[in-house]
């Protein structure tokens, strides 16, 4: 049976961050559901009801189109190891344009002033509920290591090379919605 909390309790924080992965989930007024996996060491809880999360260079750039149009997102937990449980956080989030002074700040306090290889913006999730659920149909998964391809393959492209990427390939999310770059390249430049 499913349980639904105001804030993000002692237990919730301990199971977030134990989990390897997490999954985003938004969505504008029309077009295409997004869902993507994220790395559960780029993730940060600010507070009781906010987290964020160092946000990389990807193919796409749906989530922040998303939140530009509605600012709705959840973000999912799952337990591939020990007990069985989803914990879903479900909110308003925003972005923090990389180079920006919300975004320095917050690079400097929740990520010790380090940006990945490859960073594009924080996302911050200002957390409206949290729900937990039995996790009793997710299957177990032997955590092995992250994968480093795509460090490996930001660091080749170089800063420039990464915005030249974002502009042609992050601009717009697949319905055609504006994500902020390359606005937002403007003020990592400057």
């Amino acid at each position: 049976m499913g349980k639904h909390f105001a804030c993000i309790e002692p237990g919730h924080r301990a199971f977030i961050e134990q989990q390897h992965i997490f999954f985003t989930a938004s969505a504008g007024p029309a077009g295409r559901v997004n869902v993507s996996p994220k790395d559960g060491a780029s993730l940060r809880i600010l507070g009781t009801n906010r987290v964020a999360w160092l946000d990389v260079t990807g193919s796409g750039n749906e989530t922040a189109a998303h939140l530009r149009l509605n600012g709705r997102l959840t973000l999912m937990f799952c337990a591939f190891e020990g007990a069985p449980m989803i914990l879903r956080l479900y909110g308003r989030g925003h972005v923090l344009a990389r180079g920006s002074d919300e975004y320095t700040a917050l690079l400097k306090t929740a990520f010790d002033g380090k940006e990945r290889a490859g960073a594009r913006q924080i996302i911050v999730l200002d957390v409206e509920s949290v729900a937990t659920s039995c996790g009793y149909g997710v299957p177990r998964f032997d955590y092995v290591e992250q994968r480093d391809t795509l460090t490996r393959w930001a660091e080749a492209k170089g800063e420039e090379g990464l915005r030249d990427y974002r502009r042609r390939k992050n601009a717009v999310s697949i319905d055609g919605f504006p994500t902020g770059i390359p606005e937002s390249e403007e003020s990592a430049v400057g």
